[in-house]
């Protein structure tokens, strides 16, 4: 109750409104490829959707805990790490586009847009999800900081992605599977060397993401042109 609560604020009603019209549009589009075709094999398109909302999910709480608090406390730390575990599931879903082959087949248009609306979905959670964050660290140790802090954390969410994509990890298996996530780690970093491109994906990615959530901060500070910014004279002249 206390998340639906947080989503229906005034200040985050319309985004939650235009998400959660987007995520049920996703959603309806792949059941229908499902009784269409028969196949399940797109449904995971639904499972990836419902964890690209668990970072915005730990974003709102650890806002809201940090309005309460009035300062950073074990709880927001809790928060702000479970946030940041999940932050990659939120922009991962692009990457479902390797499932589309190079083939051209009967369906291929169709799971194209399909996965297109999901990824975008769930890029915009993520985004949402990073600006509160951004918002929390700016009103602590300022906007130069903020911005630190939001590269960081799309670095790190880059390589979260290759994990998942490429390793095969989950953002659980920091807790219940840490031990093979810190082998294989250690195995990728000792090799990433003599393979270039496994260095190239989470930097390409690290960078196409920093630059699609500038260009969307951007239009955040557009400043909306009111008939009330227009002179009045220049109104009357034009009317």
């Amino acid at each position: 109750m206390k998340v639906l609560h947080l989503f229906f604020k005034r200040e985050t009603a319309v985004p939650m409104l235009a998400l959660i019209f987007a995520s049920a549009v996703s959603v309806a589009l792949v059941l229908a490829r499902v009784v269409r075709t028969g196949n399940l094999e797109y449904g995971f398109l639904i499972w990836n959707l419902f964890l690209a909302w668990l970072p915005l999910i730990f974003a709102l709480l650890a806002r809201d805990h940090y309005r309460d608090a009035g300062r950073p406390t074990l709880r927001f730390a809790g928060l702000a790490t479970g946030w940041l575990l999940f932050f990659p599931n939120a922009p991962y879903i692009c990457t479902d586009l390797i499932h589309l082959t190079t083939r051209f087949y009967g369906h291929f248009w169709v799971d194209l847009v399909l996965i297109l609306m999901c990824a975008f979905t769930g890029l915009v959670l993520g985004f949402l999800s990073l600006y509160l964050m951004q918002s929390i660290v700016a009103g602590i140790y300022g906007r130069i900081a903020s911005w630190v802090f939001t590269a960081a954390a799309i670095g790190l969410g880059s390589f979260g992605i290759f994990l998942g994509r490429f390793l095969r990890f989950n953002s659980w298996d920091v807790v219940v599977n840490p031990t093979k996530l810190y082998r294989d780690v250690g195995t990728w970093t000792t090799h990433s060397g003599y393979q270039p491109a496994s260095l190239a994906f989470p930097l390409l990615f690290a960078t196409f993401l920093f630059i699609a959530y500038l260009m969307l901060y951007a239009l955040t500070h557009l400043s909306p042109a009111h008939p009330a910014a227009i002179p009045a004279g220049r109104r009357t002249s034009e009317g």
